[in-house]
């Protein structure tokens, strides 16, 4: 018995500190994403970070040794949740244009479409072609998730018999607007929203997908 309690308390101390140090990192990689997004990755220091985190230098030291490996964390944080979220989207049910308007749902939710993680995207794809490991990891999810786009663009080609249209160009298109949009609404918040955003990506849907997607209403200014 007395053994038995022994080995469950060891347990919950080390489940315990397991949680505090995962707390920690994520208090540090959203630290990362406000600090980045306010001064850009040249510009921030270990000291900026600490301190909109609350925590002590040591404690980041401990964690991620040295900013470079805070920042290529923050981005491997930052690419696994966006691959999370487009693979719940892709998990909708329904035939691909359920999907993919899910996909659109998720791209400019308050979650993802939000200017600290728009400009931190931003930032890291700006410097991806001088760090390699940016690249590695900008490029990983781009092509999941644009190879997932392509694939319902030619599902829904085919489900519609829809003629004269090449499904790969039109989804090259769609990826395109989609990241164009971000940059808008991160540059112009004011003129470009979330809401106006959706509405151009249903109205370019429908102009493509007739049989399976209305345009958007028209809503007065």
């Amino acid at each position: 018995m007395g053994r038995n309690t022994e080995k469950d308390t060891e347990s919950l101390v080390n489940s315990k500190r397991s949680a505090s140090k995962e707390m920690r990192r994520a208090q540090l990689i959203k630290a990362t994403i406000k600090c980045v997004a306010q001064k850009g990755l040249s510009s921030i220091t270990m000291a900026d970070i600490t301190k909109e985190a609350g925590l002590s230098l040591g404690i980041v030291n401990l964690h991620f040794q040295s900013k470079d490996k805070l920042l290529v964390e923050t981005l491997r944080y930052m690419s696994e949740e966006y691959g999370e979220s487009v693979h719940r989207a892709l998990a909708t049910e329904g035939g691909p244009a359920a999907k993919l308007t899910a996909l659109m749902e998720m791209d400019f939710s308050a979650k993802v479409c939000q200017r600290n993680k728009l400009a931190v995207w931003f930032a890291f794809w700006g410097e991806s072609k001088s760090r390699p490991i940016y690249q590695s990891l900008c490029a990983k999810i781009d092509e999941d998730a644009n190879a997932s786009v392509h694939t319902l663009f030619q599902q829904l080609d085919k489900d519609g018999d829809y003629q004269h249209i090449d499904p790969d160009n039109f989804a090259s298109v769609w990826n395109a607007l989609t990241e164009g949009l971000w940059l808008d609404i991160l540059i112009s918040p004011n003129e470009m929203t979330r809401e106006k955003a959706k509405a151009i990506c249903q109205g370019y849907l429908a102009s493509i997908f007739p049989r399976h997607f209305e345009r958007p209403r028209k809503t007065k200014n």
